[in-house]
């Protein structure tokens, strides 16, 4: 008997164990409604702005301890704009993108360093044009509350600067010097708790 009862209590710990560990992490999907993946590049003397607006993804927190998170993204790179269809068409055409064989731009963390207060660098792998490099997304975590209709939202932020020949995005020649190398690249996310949707 005594030996039946201390096997329930130890279950009963490992359960609850196992319950505060769930509830520790928490999982948002990546909202585009109220998100925005921007870019810009030298052109000349000033610099052009651009975006992607189609893209899914996912942010895997961990409450207690946000370097245990992880995130993932998927772009689709067809979904470029940058206020100008024929320049549009060009970035999607072999000269750039060549959309019609790398479709996605992906990105997968691989880990997370805490940097400051709400400050962290998300390390991670970062595919384009079919040619995959590790990346830093110097990232801010915003906050958490309540969203509409009753779901838990997180707000971030994240920069980078990329070099596009690093991934075979050179551009024909005809433009030399005209167009930069460098790309900065600013996210904004506002993502919702898929538990709670």
């Amino acid at each position: 008997m005594k030996n039946t009862s201390k096997f329930l209590v130890l279950a009963g710990l490992v359960f609850a164990s196992l319950s505060a560990v769930r509830a520790e992490v928490e999982t948002y999907t990546i909202d585009p409604v109220h998100s925005s993946i921007g870019f810009s590049i030298r052109h000349f003397v000033s610099k052009v702005p651009g975006t992607f607006t189609k893209y899914t993804g996912t942010i895997t927190v961990d409450t207690d301890n946000i370097e245990k998170s992880s995130t993932e993204a998927v772009i689709t790179v067809g979904s470029v704009n940058t206020g100008n269809s024929k320049r549009d068409e060009h970035l999607q055409s072999p000269d750039f993108f060549d959309v019609a064989k790398f479709e996605t731009i992906t990105f997968k963390s691989t880990s997370w360093k805490k940097t400051g207060e709400d400050a962290f660098d998300v390390a991670g792998n970062l595919t384009i044009h079919g040619v995959t490099k590790p990346v830093v997304l110097k990232t801010k975590l915003l906050g958490f509350g309540p969203g509409m209709g009753g779901v838990q939202l997180s707000g971030w932020e994240a920069t980078t600067t990329l070099s596009k020949s690093d991934f075979g995005v050179n551009g024909p020649a005809m433009l030399g010097k005209a167009l930069g190398d460098e790309v900065v690249v600013t996210l904004n996310i506002e993502a919702y708790d898929k538990k709670k949707e």
